[in-house]
């Protein structure tokens, strides 16, 4: 399976890793090598970290976390026991990336690490002058948050390669149909 990486802020990628919630949850991260390859797509470090079942399970309560705090109403405090577990994992070391003397840069962490770089994302994603770009996406069944960076501030879709190009399809098939009943 590939990840896709289109939300502008890790964390927002982080929790599409469940797709469609309102519908068929499709769960992408299903098993700890499928986790901590995301992690090695995302970037995060050079190899995939060892995650275990537990570590994954952990894994996924922080995902949970902060699907929570981005669903939360935005007119009231954020649950504090979530921003505490949220704040626990975002104290951990983060993967370093090394120099060596060929010029190479290698980046190896664990998965404590790789969950502190994910939750340090949330925090950046809750700042306050992110708020007004933070989105959902208006893809049918899509349920993924991104951080809208256009220029405009204008954006719809998380990304123009799925739900952008399926919008913009059925607007095109339904001017046609409305067209050729125009003809009639």
């Amino acid at each position: 399976m590939t990840f896709e990486f289109v939300a502008g802020n890790l964390a927002l990628d982080f929790v599409a890793t469940v797709a469609e919630r309102r519908t068929t949850a499709v769960e992408r991260v299903p098993t700890p090598e499928a986790l901590a390859r995301w992690f090695a797509d995302a970037g995060l470090v050079d190899a995939p970290p060892l995650v275990d079942d537990a570590g994954h399970r952990d894994a996924l309560r922080l995902r949970e976390t902060i699907w929570q705090l981005l669903t939360a109403d935005p007119a009231e405090p954020l649950d504090a026991d979530a921003v505490r577990r949220l704040q626990r994992h975002a104290a951990a070391p983060v993967p370093v990336p090394v120099l060596a003397t060929d010029r190479t840069v290698t980046t190896t962490g664990d998965l404590s690490g790789c969950l502190a770089t994910v939750a340090r994302a949330a925090v950046d994603a809750f700042r306050p002058e992110n708020a007004r770009h933070l989105k959902w996406c208006e893809g049918t069944d899509c349920t993924r948050p991104f951080l809208d960076a256009s220029r405009a501030s204008n954006r719809r879709w998380c990304g123009m390669a799925g739900c952008g190009d399926r919008a913009k399809a059925a607007a095109y098939r339904a001017r046609k149909r409305s067209a050729g009943r125009q003809v009639l």
